[in-house]
């Protein structure tokens, strides 16, 4: 049996998230206390309470997000200690760093301290409003390209997230985001401006990939118990020397999800865990191939499920 474990990235987060699950669970109690002390505040009661408005705070909401996947990570191996390491983990994103804390690259506290920076960075790379991002939806990826060089017009506007068969993000900068929109409905596309509160994935966020550079040259990379596929480049790493650059380059380049999943499928991947808050990336999954089954697994209910579901392999 061949599985996968996945982590959601920004945009799954809720308020109440993990709540339930650390009132059950001693281990991921313990994987929020250990966040909270390496923040030096209560991540957690943003994780539990919120307000969202706070939650929502990019600075907030990525050290929040891997926060409770790690917690969630904690707790599904607490209850079930006899599963396999899966053939290989993966995160969309942000959700990059959940997977190398779950590989043991990275310990919970230096995850969520660099996920501090790295939100921080990423949303004052860009002056509020000078930036975009918007989902192109029914066209392919040359169709895609075309459109971001006929836009750009001088500015930045590039594809930041390929999502699945139909689905590309772009990003850059507002007035090229909305040309590229334009232009997208003409040539039989749908496009969508998403709330965010930075053009992540994209060259503009060159700045906040060198304010994250020196924190990631100081961290301390331990070997991977298995491999993490990278957004970057979509290749399986197990070298731990590797995880800084391919993490600093994620910051400003395109996360190549699309081709991560098919590489799983590839290698024979039929049965993934979404290990975390949110759904998303099993919708995702099932866009992309029908070869691999996904359970999103964010609280006791869903660990509690696990064992039937790979059962079925």
């Amino acid at each position: 049996m061949k599985i996968a474990w996945l982590f959601p990235g920004q945009g799954a987060q809720e308020v109440g998230m993990g709540k339930a699950l650390a009132e059950a669970s001693a281990a991921a109690r313990g994987a929020f206390a250990r966040a909270d002390a390496a923040l030096g505040e209560p991540i957690s009661r943003l994780c539990f309470e919120g307000p969202m408005e706070e939650l929502t705070k990019t600075s907030n909401t990525q050290p929040a997000i891997v926060a409770t996947s790690c917690a969630v990570a904690a707790a599904l191996i607490e209850h079930l200690p006899d599963l396999e390491p899966p053939l290989y983990a993966a995160g969309h994103s942000l959700g990059e760093y959940s997977a190398l804390v779950a590989a043991g690259a990275l310990e919970i506290e230096e995850a969520v301290r660099l996920c501090r920076v790295r939100g921080a960075a990423m949303q004052e790379a860009v002056p509020e409003g000078e930036g975009a991002m918007a989902a192109i939806m029914g066209l392919d990826q040359p169709a895609v390209l075309a459109i971001c060089e006929e836009a750009a017009q001088g500015e930045v506007v590039a594809p930041a997230n390929y999502n699945g068969p139909g689905q590309i993000v772009i990003a850059g900068h507002s007035p090229a985001v909305a040309r590229a929109r334009e232009m997208a409905a003409a040539r039989g596309g749908k496009a969508v401006a998403l709330k965010v509160s930075a053009p992540f994935h994209c060259a503009l966020m060159r700045p906040a990939a060198e304010r994250l550079r020196p924190e990631l040259e100081r961290t301390q990379l331990r070997p991977l118990a298995f491999p993490v596929i990278a957004n970057v480049d979509a290749a399986p790493n197990a070298d731990p020397e590797r995880v800084p650059s391919l993490l600093l380059r994620q910051v400003d380049g395109t996360v190549q999800w699309m081709r991560t999943i098919e590489r799983m499928a590839e290698d024979g991947v039929t049965h993934a865990l979404e290990i975390g808050p949110g759904k998303v990336l099993a919708g995702l999954v099932k866009r992309i191939t029908k070869q691999i089954k996904v359970l999103s697994v964010s609280d006791m209910a869903g660990i509690e499920r696990v064992s039937a579901f790979l059962s079925e392999a």
